[in-house]
Protein backbone atom coordinates (compact mmCIF):
# COMPACT_ATOMS: atom_id res chain seq x y z
CA UNK A 1 0.00 0.00 0.00
CA UNK A 2 2.66 2.32 0.93
CA UNK A 3 6.08 2.51 -0.80
CA UNK A 4 9.45 3.91 0.29
CA UNK A 5 11.23 6.89 -0.97
CA UNK A 6 14.22 6.10 -2.75
CA UNK A 7 17.34 8.32 -2.12
CA UNK A 8 17.08 10.35 -5.48
CA UNK A 9 13.49 11.35 -4.32
CA UNK A 10 14.33 12.03 -0.51
CA UNK A 11 16.87 15.21 -2.57
CA UNK A 12 13.33 16.36 -4.56
CA UNK A 13 12.08 17.08 -1.02
CA UNK A 14 14.00 20.07 0.06
CA UNK A 15 13.83 22.38 -3.37
CA UNK A 16 9.96 22.10 -2.38
CA UNK A 17 10.66 23.41 1.31
CA UNK A 18 12.97 26.35 -0.28
CA UNK A 19 9.90 27.19 -2.67
CA UNK A 20 7.58 27.81 0.29
CA UNK A 21 10.02 29.24 2.27
CA UNK A 22 11.52 31.22 -0.64
CA UNK A 23 10.12 34.74 0.47
CA UNK A 24 12.17 33.79 3.93
CA UNK A 25 15.35 33.26 2.17
CA UNK A 26 14.96 36.21 -0.01
CA UNK A 27 14.50 38.51 3.30
CA UNK A 28 17.17 36.90 4.17
CA UNK A 29 19.54 37.38 1.15
CA UNK A 30 18.47 41.01 1.20
CA UNK A 31 19.47 41.54 4.73
CA UNK A 32 22.94 39.22 4.65
CA UNK A 33 23.98 42.03 2.26
CA UNK A 34 23.35 44.61 4.77
CA UNK A 35 24.70 42.69 7.50
CA UNK A 36 24.46 39.12 8.81
CA UNK A 37 24.94 40.31 12.09
CA UNK A 38 21.85 42.67 12.08
CA UNK A 39 19.01 40.10 11.76
CA UNK A 40 20.26 37.67 14.69
CA UNK A 41 20.53 40.43 17.09
CA UNK A 42 16.93 42.08 16.43
CA UNK A 43 15.55 38.62 16.98
CA UNK A 44 15.90 38.25 20.30
CA UNK A 45 14.62 41.96 21.16
CA UNK A 46 11.54 41.28 19.68
CA UNK A 47 11.32 38.49 21.51
CA UNK A 48 12.23 39.90 24.80
CA UNK A 49 9.56 42.89 24.26
CA UNK A 50 6.56 40.38 23.51
CA UNK A 51 7.59 38.27 26.87
CA UNK A 52 8.09 41.83 29.03
CA UNK A 53 4.91 42.86 27.86
CA UNK A 54 2.55 40.42 29.14
CA UNK A 55 4.24 40.26 32.26
CA UNK A 56 4.22 43.81 32.75
CA UNK A 57 0.41 44.50 31.99
CA UNK A 58 -0.54 41.90 34.30
CA UNK A 59 -1.16 42.42 38.18
CA UNK A 60 1.65 41.22 40.45
CA UNK A 61 -1.51 38.19 41.48
CA UNK A 62 -1.69 37.05 38.35
CA UNK A 63 1.44 36.77 36.94
CA UNK A 64 1.34 33.34 36.57
CA UNK A 65 -1.76 33.16 34.82
CA UNK A 66 -0.10 35.61 31.79
CA UNK A 67 2.83 33.13 31.21
CA UNK A 68 0.90 30.07 31.34
CA UNK A 69 -2.34 30.76 29.93
CA UNK A 70 -5.97 30.47 30.96
CA UNK A 71 -5.79 28.07 33.60
CA UNK A 72 -9.25 26.52 35.40
CA UNK A 73 -9.96 28.37 38.50
CA UNK A 74 -12.46 26.86 40.65
CA UNK A 75 -14.11 28.61 44.52
CA UNK A 76 -14.87 25.76 46.79
CA UNK A 77 -15.36 25.01 50.60
CA UNK A 78 -12.34 23.89 52.50
CA UNK A 79 -13.91 20.51 54.60
CA UNK A 80 -10.21 18.64 55.39
CA UNK A 81 -6.85 20.41 56.43
CA UNK A 82 -5.41 17.51 58.36
CA UNK A 83 -2.71 16.86 56.01
CA UNK A 84 0.44 19.11 55.86
CA UNK A 85 0.41 21.94 53.24
CA UNK A 86 -2.32 20.03 51.77
CA UNK A 87 -6.37 20.67 51.96
CA UNK A 88 -9.40 18.94 50.38
CA UNK A 89 -11.75 21.70 48.43
CA UNK A 90 -15.33 20.71 48.33
CA UNK A 91 -16.24 22.52 44.86
CA UNK A 92 -20.61 22.25 44.31
CA UNK A 93 -22.87 23.32 41.01
CA UNK A 94 -25.70 23.24 40.49
CA UNK A 95 -26.94 20.95 37.67
CA UNK A 96 -30.36 20.59 35.67
CA UNK A 97 -31.93 17.08 36.01
CA UNK A 98 -32.81 16.27 32.65
CA UNK A 99 -36.04 14.31 33.63
CA UNK A 100 -37.16 16.26 36.36
CA UNK A 101 -36.22 19.69 35.34
CA UNK A 102 -35.17 20.92 39.01
CA UNK A 103 -31.32 22.01 39.67
CA UNK A 104 -29.47 18.92 41.48
CA UNK A 105 -26.36 19.66 43.69
CA UNK A 106 -23.21 18.13 42.54
CA UNK A 107 -20.40 17.96 44.50
CA UNK A 108 -16.43 17.81 43.22
CA UNK A 109 -13.62 17.26 46.00
CA UNK A 110 -10.08 18.51 45.00
CA UNK A 111 -6.68 17.84 46.92
CA UNK A 112 -5.00 21.41 46.35
CA UNK A 113 -1.49 22.26 47.91
CA UNK A 114 -1.97 25.36 50.50
CA UNK A 115 0.66 27.60 51.36
CA UNK A 116 -1.73 30.39 52.58
CA UNK A 117 -3.23 28.24 55.93
CA UNK A 118 -6.64 27.66 54.74
CA UNK A 119 -8.93 26.24 57.89
CA UNK A 120 -12.48 23.99 57.83
CA UNK A 121 -15.25 26.05 56.40
CA UNK A 122 -12.96 28.51 54.67
CA UNK A 123 -13.66 29.69 51.39
CA UNK A 124 -10.90 29.36 49.25
CA UNK A 125 -10.10 29.60 45.31
CA UNK A 126 -8.05 26.99 43.65
CA UNK A 127 -6.13 27.04 40.54
CA UNK A 128 -5.23 24.20 38.13
CA UNK A 129 -1.12 23.63 37.96
CA UNK A 130 1.00 20.50 37.29
CA UNK A 131 1.04 17.21 39.44
CA UNK A 132 2.51 17.48 42.46
CA UNK A 133 2.21 14.51 43.63
CA UNK A 134 -0.39 11.05 42.52
CA UNK A 135 -3.66 13.22 43.90
CA UNK A 136 -2.82 16.81 44.07
CA UNK A 137 -3.12 18.82 41.01
CA UNK A 138 -4.66 22.29 42.39
CA UNK A 139 -2.90 25.13 44.32
CA UNK A 140 -4.57 27.13 46.54
CA UNK A 141 -4.76 31.11 45.22
CA UNK A 142 -6.21 33.04 47.80
CA UNK A 143 -8.74 32.74 51.20
CA UNK A 144 -11.98 34.50 49.71
CA UNK A 145 -13.31 34.34 53.55
CA UNK A 146 -12.18 32.46 56.17
CA UNK A 147 -15.01 30.37 58.48
CA UNK A 148 -17.41 31.67 60.57
CA UNK A 149 -15.99 30.61 64.52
Amino acid sequence: MFRRKKKEEQTDAPPAMETSDSPVTEETGSQAEAGAAEPAAAAPESQTAAESSPASTTPAGSATKGRSGNRVQKVGTVSSDKMQKTVVVRVDRLVLHRKYRRYVRRTSKFMAHDELGATIGDRVRIVETRPLSTRKRWRVVEIVQKAAK
